[in-house]
């Protein structure tokens, strides 16, 4: 078996919303569920482990090394159940993607669940002041109840690639709801787009009434920025990126 997924709870959950927020682009998917599990306080209730998640082991806060794993949290919210997805880590290739995918739409499925969001990040040359979050989806209809996003989409990025593409086109495919909040944010590799995943949250919020606290994360952005941009001006000048321009584009 590709996935192995450990259910640490008995809970039953009903009718659950999936978001989705893994490594990408300015990790913008990630810093955002990672905010909300914690946030709302949102409890552990599955993990996956897999031979075809990387190749590696991660160095914890013990020096000591935890294995690759993705989790599963819950909290329901105004009544409704909702499941997060968060990890530091996607598929290795695509076709492990793909069964991942399907797992977890599986889970989705056995619960009686229709709606995923998957969430990820637009690559620019500048840090935008204000980034935008870009959507798109399975159907027109539910798109539109997705308030703060722009639809006008095509043309601004090419292939959605990863789990936040694939999850959506599989669960497409099961006649499920759904939509990728796309946030713009800095391509540099070492940039976090904090900004974007503010954005994208404050969808979110308004979408699904969390009533979550932005100003915790707001009082990071200005800090977290100039670290990142003066750790790259120094490496630029020491010639070891490109100077080539970046263009526009997008990761899971």
């Amino acid at each position: 078996m590709k996935f192995q997924i450990k259910q640490l709870t008995k809970k039953k959950f009903t009718n659950p919303i999936l978001i989705e927020g893994l490594p990408g682009i300015g990790n913008v998917g990630k810093i955002a569920v990672d905010f909300l599990v914690e946030n709302l306080k949102a409890k552990k209730v599955m993990e996956i482990h897999s031979n075809h998640f990387p190749h590696s082991v991660f160095i914890n806060e013990r020096n000591l090394i935890d294995l690759p794993v993705i989790y599963i949290y819950h909290q329901v919210i105004n009544k409704q159940d909702f499941l997060f997805i968060v990890g530091d880590v996607q598929p290795i290739d695509e076709s492990a993607c793909y069964d991942f995918c399907d797992a977890i739409l599986d889970i989705i499925e056995k619960y009686g669940g229709s709606e995923v969001v998957t969430l990820g990040g637009i690559g620019l040359q500048k840090i935008p002041k204000k980034p935008k979050v870009y959507i798109t989806g399975t159907d027109k209809k539910y798109i539109k109840t997705f308030p703060h996003t722009d639809n006008k989409i095509y043309g601004v990025v090419g292939p959605i690639i990863g789990v936040t593409g694939v999850l959506l086109g599989r669960a497409q495919l099961r006649k499920m709801s759904g939509v990728a909040l796309l946030a713009q944010t800095f391509a540099h590799p070492a940039y976090l787009g904090i900004k974007g995943a503010k954005e994208t949250l404050k969808v979110l919020n308004s979408k699904f009434k969390m009533k979550i606290d932005l100003k915790k994360l707001s009082s990071e952005i200005d800090e977290i920025e100039n670290e990142i941009l003066t750790r790259a001006k120094a490496v630029t000048e020491a010639g070891t990126t490109s100077t080539k321009p970046v263009e526009p584009n997008y990761f899971g």
